[in-house]
């Protein structure tokens, strides 16, 4: 799934991973949409966001 990028967060999302390339100051992800997995997970620990996408460049 590849989400698109919008020039506005994405309300609801918080996300403080700011090597996405969704990240936007203040905490916000940018991303369309987002994919979390995996299913049957109980824990937080055992989730992870599929959107993620790394941002090399950390400006």
């Amino acid at each position: 799934m590849k989400a698109q990028k919008m020039d506005r967060p994405n309300e609801g999302i918080v996300c403080s991973v700011d090597t996405c390339y969704y990240y936007m100051q203040g905490d916000r992800c940018t991303a369309s949409q987002i994919h979390v997995s995996p299913r049957g997970s109980t824990t937080s620990e055992q989730t992870d966001c599929d959107t993620f996408y790394y941002k090399k460049d950390n400006s």
